[in-house]
């Protein structure tokens, strides 16, 4: 990408379109294809890029510029390194960083693995504290700690917290701050810009789109911090194969023009279903009146293409998503066929039994709507 296309005057679709592309050579193809290579050819001393493809791949070289340019324009100093998932991406921050002995801040209402991670995090013998996202609460917990980790808005619950206050808090006591960044995708907050120190995400969501592909990654300003997160995935091994990181890379292209859409969409359904008096607990923070819209307008862009709410039974809920015809009954978010499932069937979640998180995908607005708003009939009778 020109350094003119990396400027932030630049439009997200032209960014995206463009992001982390070599220049261009005569005759071969814009976005080089996948290299599949364990090893590189290295006479002498190891000066190159390449040597074996546990550390580097030019592959992920393209796409980790691509996510650099969507995650921090025309900022300096951001380093982005990619993962097999978004779980490897989380791990690589918390398990690089923390020591035992040291005290992590937690959200207690964010993804439903890290009950796990807390569980593991404690066995290294690190203080783990939680709260929750709405109202700042995490801001209580700073004193003595070594890492805050942010999830907003949060997954499912939809909750959004004030990613520059926590994180000017959270420095001013000596904290490193990471901010799980999947729900938002980079064209609708930039949580380095608001101060973090990592924006984390899973790529296999909404950056992808298209439910075909694994993946995950970490993207820095603090350089010792990279360099740690950066030893970790050598040490582990939790790298993305070449063909994943040529489909996210191919995938991103898209990126803006179904953001666009899907955003949009979500905004069209989550106002329909405040007409459905057995609808409650409605939540999407593009709405005025959502708890959490004042503070997501003033860091978000957009907002997102999920939309929770709860219906009055477990019973009504799973007949509501049998019910469905352009819905799948599937567990992520983000792709271009909507998905729509009741999370209390995990067990992880703190939400009611009849607690739907709902994703928006690239259908026509007025099919979707008309498809939820009938499938909401049918499961009353």
């Amino acid at each position: 990408m020109s350094d003119s296309a990396a400027d932030k005057g630049v439009g997200d679709g032209t960014r995206a379109v463009r992001a982390g592309l070599p220049e261009p050579v005569k005759h071969e193809p814009t976005l080089p294809g996948p290299v599949f290579a364990a090893h590189f050819h290295l006479p002498g001393e190891v000066t190159g890029p390449y040597a074996y493809g546990r550390d580097e791949n030019p592959t992920w070289t393209h796409l980790e510029r691509a996510i650099g340019e969507l995650e921090a324009p025309g900022q300096a100093g951001v380093e982005t390194l990619v993962f097999a998932s978004g779980m490897a991406a989380i791990s690589s921050v918390l398990f690089s960083q923390l020591r035992a002995g040291d005290a992590v801040v937690l959200p207690d209402d964010g993804y439903q693995v890290l009950p796990l991670v807390r569980a593991q995090l404690e066995a290294y013998g690190i203080e783990v504290r939680t709260a929750p996202t709405a109202g700042d609460a995490q801001l209580d917990l700073l004193d003595g700690a070594k890492l805050l980790w942010i999830e907003t808005p949060s997954n499912p619950g939809l909750d959004v917290c004030d990613v520059r206050r926590l994180a000017e808090a959270a420095h001013a006591r000596g904290a490193l701050v990471a901010v799980d960044n999947t729900l938002a995708t980079p064209l609708g907050q930039r949580p380095l810009e608001l101060g973090a120190d990592f924006s984390v995400a899973s790529g296999t969501k909404q950056l992808t789109g298209h439910g075909d592909v694994l993946l995950g990654y970490v993207a820095g300003t603090d350089a010792t911090a990279m360099a740690a997160v950066r030893r970790w995935r050598k040490i582990v091994g939790a790298i993305p194969g070449p063909m994943e990181a040529w489909l996210a890379h191919r995938s991103i292209a898209t990126l803006q023009l179904r953001v666009d859409r899907q955003n949009a969409t979500a905004r069209t359904l989550a106002e329909a279903l405040r007409g459905r008096a057995e609808v409650t607990g409605l939540r999407y923070p593009g709405l005025p009146d959502d708890p959490s819209h004042k503070i997501a307008s003033q860091q978000m862009r957009r907002y997102g293409c999920v939309v929770s709410f709860t219906l009055p039974t477990r019973t009504r809920a799973e007949r509501f998503l049998d019910a469905l015809r352009l819905v799948d009954d599937a567990t992520s978010f983000g792709g271009v066929r909507s998905t729509a499932e009741r999370r209390g069937r995990w067990g992880g979640d703190a939400v009611p039994e009849g607690f739907v998180r709902f994703s928006v995908g690239a259908e026509d607005p007025e099919d979707l709507v008309a498809d939820v708003l009938r499938a909401l009939d049918e499961s009353a009778r």
